[in-house]
């Protein structure tokens, strides 16, 4: 895992090792400081050697403006490489969130989604920075301080280390209590985030049936469990630092006493001790240092961990061999489809079809009978459990992803629009398309005249997902979409649901100008918009259980005949 995050580092190796020279000759300056005041109590201030107090007052000032400059670097210019691995990190991730299948998503909150996308690589970032630094800057501290110190005096020196396996054993002891507890507090963070952004996104519903009430409820469980987590961390925290503090704070008491011992011997002067005492303090630094660290690493690592899960979960792939496809005429046909979400939970069973191209076929039914679910199967949103899907004789599964979803337009019951303006939604459905096609896009969706009286037209926004629009607004726009697009096969999934009447009627005859020539698969419940229909499909859990067109199956007096009564009454 170690070996896998450090290849983030290779667009920021020449930055990095910069960073980490500018650490280590700011490392340097400070080792020079204990042995300088030394020579300045055993020597310059007893002797009265006043000039060469000052050129060495001088000398410190001058190494101190350059520790100034190298700090500012290696602040500054070391943030940036952790901002650059966390943004490489975060377009690698979010582009391999666009490949994921569909089932991805509906098995992961969104809000758990994006605070792995921005609060754990927030971690890891501080990590890429600190981590590496803080390590090298502690070897090079702890080195040389030892070096120094056993310069001054060996025995001394050696008393000291005698306390370091202790304060090794017991960081090693609990660094394994903070890594699980780091790792629950990042899990319940995420569900409280999920539960946020759901909760913010339904303000309107909880509003509407006046359930605040049971969405505060909702929060503070969640947020209970957070807190919960949070405590077990901090206490684990709490735990590992005051016991190493506590060593540290040991080591302290061992050289005031043992300096004095062997300074009342007259085995080392008191510049010595006091140049000791600095590197002493100098020594415990870095050790600090150490121990913030492995906080720092529990805290990334566990970031870095749950960024890899998503990683590894396998994006949508073309099957080998398959290939592009042009010039689509839009012959659609299911063979003995199955298919389920779930296992045990059949949805399509044994379903046989054909739409031949520039005709409309219609699915109808009750809810939950699979109507939705075939017009997902076709541009492979889902793939299929058995039988096969073919589109001009082709085996879907032939065909890439790419080549088969922009032959294929979709507007779905469930209408999303992305925060911004009119243009920006419209235009989604064709980069790079010119005004005019916009414009005549939401002219043949019948939007264009409601969007002209607006103060801004084209550019007015639109608000999140929307919202300052009404249902059938945000349905036009989103038919203008596929207007834009002009795909070859049609899927309208309860496209007209949200418009009234009148508005339905303005846009079924756009819609029937835009299918001509063109195959088009129709899935509504209100059966007065598909009787002009060239097929219509019932479908129910058992599979399809009448088709035909609309004077054929009232002639049946069947199930679709019982439906339309069932609509009349």
């Amino acid at each position: 895992m170690i070996k896998d995050f450090l290849r983030y580092y290779k667009p920021f190796k020449w930055l990095f090792i910069a960073d980490m020279i500018c650490a280590f000759l700011t490392s340097l300056c400070d080792l020079f400081y204990p042995m300088i005041t030394r020579v300045m109590i055993n020597d310059y201030i007893p002797k009265g050697m006043i000039d060469k107090l000052v050129k060495i007052g001088f000398l410190l000032l001058f190494l101190y403006i350059i520790k100034m400059g190298l700090n500012y670097f290696v602040q500054y210019y070391g943030h940036l490489v952790g901002v650059g691995i966390q943004s490489n990190m975060r377009r690698e991730i979010f582009a391999h969130m666009q490949k994921l299948p569909f089932s991805f998503f509906d098995d992961n909150k969104t809000g758990a989604l994006m605070s792995r996308i921005v609060n754990d690589l927030m971690e890891i970032a501080e990590l890429a920075h600190h981590g590496p630094e803080d390590l090298f800057l502690s070897l090079v501290l702890l080195v040389g301080a030892f070096i120094m110190m056993a310069g001054i005096n060996i025995y001394l020196t050696l008393i000291i280390f005698v306390v370091l396996p202790f304060l090794i054993l017991f960081t090693l002891k609990k660094r394994l209590k903070m890594s699980a507890a780091f790792k629950k507090s990042r899990e319940e963070i995420s569900h409280v985030n999920a539960n946020l952004e759901n909760s913010i996104s339904g303000i309107r519903v909880s509003k509407s049936f006046v359930s605040d009430d049971v969405e505060m409820r909702k929060f503070i469980e969640n947020d209970k469990n957070f807190v919960a987590a949070r405590k077990r961390s901090y206490k684990a925290l709490a735990e590992f630092h005051s016991g190493n503090n506590f060593i540290l704070d040991l080591m302290n008491v061992i050289v005031i006493i043992a300096g004095g011992i062997f300074l009342s011997y007259g085995k080392i002067d008191i510049g010595s001790l006091v140049a000791y005492l600095l590197y002493v303090h100098m020594f415990m630094n870095p050790i600090k240092r150490l121990i913030g660290f492995v906080e720092q690493f529990q805290d990334g690592i566990s970031g870095y961990k749950r960024f890899r899960e998503i990683m590894e979960v396998k994006p949508e792939k073309d099957y080998p061999g398959a290939r592009n496809i042009e010039n689509i005429k839009g012959d659609i046909c299911f063979e003995n489809v199955d298919f389920s979400y779930n296992k045990g939970q059949q949805v399509l069973k044994n379903i046989s079809f054909t739409v031949p191209h520039g005709k409309t076929v219609a699915l109808v039914g009750g809810s939950g009978g699979g109507k939705t679910t075939v017009c997902h199967l076709i541009p492979r949103f889902y793939g299929t459990d058995s039988g096969r899907i073919t589109l001009d004789g082709v085996d879907i599964k032939e065909i890439t992803l790419e080549s088969l979803r922009k032959n294929i337009g979709i507007v779905q019951q469930d209408v999303f629009l992305f925060t911004g303006n009119i243009y920006e939604n419209i235009a989604y459905g064709k980069p790079g398309a010119s005004r005019d096609e916009v414009i005549n896009a939401a002219k043949l969706a019948k939007i264009n005249d409601f969007i002209e009286t607006l103060p801004h037209k084209y550019d007015t926004y639109i608000g999140e997902r929307g919202i300052k629009l009404s249902g059938g607004q945000k349905q036009r726009i989103a038919i203008a979409r596929v207007f834009l697009k002009n795909p070859p096969v049609l899927i309208l999934d309860e496209a007209t649901s949200a418009l009234d009447n009148i508005t339905e009627t303005q846009i079924q005859k756009s819609l029937s100008e835009l299918s001509k020539g063109r195959t088009v698969l129709v899935v509504a419940h209100r059966l007065s918009t598909v009787r002009n229909a060239d097929n219509i499909i019932v479908l129910d859990k058992d599979g399809i259980i009448e088709q035909g067109n609309h004077e054929e199956l009232i002639a049946k007096d069947g199930v679709y005949a019982d439906m339309l009564n069932n609509s009349a009454e």
